[in-house]
């Protein structure tokens, strides 16, 4: 058997997303989460360039038992310095160290020239080996970087202590048959490569981040850095799902590489995922997407119902997608609750419970059944939640196709209540604008986007809002059967996280 190693990079390279920003207790929960799913390390962030991802950092090195946590720190001594802080209460710390290896990165952001390059690589490395024995280095950029260069530079690192190699396709510009031959060269070409750990990070600006993945896989790479959903910045990483079931799907091609993943936890690990970030899964998205196991055309539904594998090269059961027979609403009671969230991989504290229990009550009394889907969400938006400053109690829209809407706002600060009215263009900016002027100040919105969680006309509308404060976006998420007050919890909810940050 061959062991891949999964670094899953979705608290570091997947936050750097525009418009994904994740507090602490977020961060744990996708962490605990990750952790279950079976990868072998987290990323949990880039201490240096942040308080609060210092502090998340530190959270998620002391909370996470069963698998490594790393920390990105650049071939600076200070950052080598910051991130083991963070990072030292880990019961399996891994450092990883990056530098740019590519000429145009040299010449225009370093401002280095290739032996200064090596030089610092050294002196970094051998520092950071001094306080852990994991060492990871990446070359960024290394797919435009000099090939000969790439083994001096990797050879270098070796020496002064590092024991996982990456060689990241940084912007996305590498074909998957070049990336492979690269790969293989720097095994061949690095003298001291050893016993040293190959690592492939992909990203998918061509749409070939799994593909050149895969493809580092088959040319000797034993470690892949991906995250999930593929989130990450432009066109984001390599999804932890499509190469883990490429992997075990294709098992006759890939001859014995295997990962510690528990598949059967991907869907409710994608679907946590979006929740907290607010990163909807495109339809049609590869393993996760709400498509994926749907089939319309008539010969795939006879061929379907002949076999299932005439068209379906997965089974949904490999993936978490199962049917529940349990049926919840106003009627179930708390044990009936706690059993279905404990099925579905839930292990929440028992106020959490009890705070989720309370929530559900109160969408029962609105429709009739509750689905998994929605109860996924109810308790996703439930372990989201931040210090709430300020509170929705109730409000009134008055509204129509010939008039400008009227809103009245009512919030509660502090057990006291301040009411607001406001017109707008529309229901929406009407409550939007009563909330800002109990809240005073500034709050700009600049994307709104709403999703009915399942259909029917009573299905739960979920809200999604990224709201500017200065040069930061702050994400808001709403629920609700009712839309408008989905929406105003979805802008509480942006302004109470800019609210805790200040």
């Amino acid at each position: 058997m061959k062991p891949l190693i999964i670094l899953d990079t979705t608290l570091r390279d997947g936050e750097q997303m525009p418009g994904v920003s994740l507090n602490i207790s977020e961060k744990l929960e996708i962490a605990r989460q990750l952790e279950s799913l079976g990868v072998d390390y987290i990323e949990a962030g880039f201490p240096a360039s942040s308080p609060g991802d210092f502090q998340a950092v530190k959270a998620v090195a002391g909370a996470i038992k069963g698998c490594g946590v790393a920390a990105l720190c650049r071939c600076v001594r200070s950052d080598v310095d910051k991130a083991w802080e963070a990072l030292k209460g880990a019961v399996k710390p891994r450092l990883h160290l990056v530098i740019a290896s590519s000429p145009i990165h040299m010449e225009y952001k370093l401002k280095m020239e290739p032996d200064e390059v090596i030089e610092r690589t050294v002196d970094c490395v051998c520092y950071a080996k001094t306080l852990c024995d994991d060492i990871q280095f990446s070359c960024e950029d290394a797919t435009r970087s000099d090939w000969e260069f790439l083994t001096r530079l990797c050879a270098a690192a070796i020496d002064a202590g590092a024991t996982t190699i990456n060689i990241p396709d940084t912007v996305g510009y590498s074909m998957s048959e070049e990336y492979a031959r690269l790969m293989v060269y720097i095994q061949e070409n690095t003298p001291n490569f050893g016993d040293v750990v190959l690592s492939c990070h992909c990203h998918n600006d061509l749409g070939l981040a799994v593909a050149n993945s895969l493809a580092a896989i088959d040319a000797g790479a034993r470690q892949v850095e991906c995250t999930i959903n593929g989130l990450g910045e432009r066109a984001g990483n390599a999804a932890l799902e499509e190469i883990v079931m490429g992997i075990k799907t294709r098992s006759d091609y890939f001859g014995g590489v295997t990962t510690n993943i528990v598949t059967q936890r991907i869907a409710r690990t994608s679907r946590l995922v979006s929740t907290m970030t607010g990163v909807e899964v495109q339809k049609n998205k590869a393993i996760v997407g709400e498509n994926a196991f749907a089939h319309e055309a008539g010969i795939h539904q006879h061929g379907m119902l002949a076999n299932r594998q005439t068209y379906e090269i997965i089974s949904p059961d490999e993936i978490g997608l199962t049917q529940s027979a349990l049926v919840l609403g106003k009627h179930s009671g708390r044990h009936a609750f706690a059993e279905r969230l404990a099925e579905l991989g839930y292990s929440i504290s028992e106020e959490e419970l009890e705070d989720a229990f309370r929530r559900f009550k109160e969408l029962a009394d609105r429709k009739k059944n509750i689905s998994d889907r929605e109860l996924e969400k109810l308790i996703g938006h439930e372990l989201a939640d931040v210090p709430e400053a300020f509170q929705l109690e109730s409000f009134q829209v008055h509204t129509g196709n010939k008039i400008n809407s009227l809103a009245s706002v009512t919030l509660v600060k502090d057990g006291r209540e301040d009411t607001e009215a406001a017109m707008g263009d529309g229901p929406i900016s009407a409550v939007y604008n009563a909330v800002a002027r109990v809240v005073g100040g500034d709050w700009p919105l600049v994307d709104y986007s709403i999703k009915a969680v399942t259909g029917g006309d009573d299905a739960l509308g979920e809200v999604t809002v990224h709201v500017a404060i200065g040069s930061k976006i702050f994400t808001g998420k709403g629920l609700s059967s009712d839309i408008i007050e989905a929406s105003l919890r979805a802008y509480i909810n942006a302004i109470n996280r800019a609210l805790a940050e200040s």
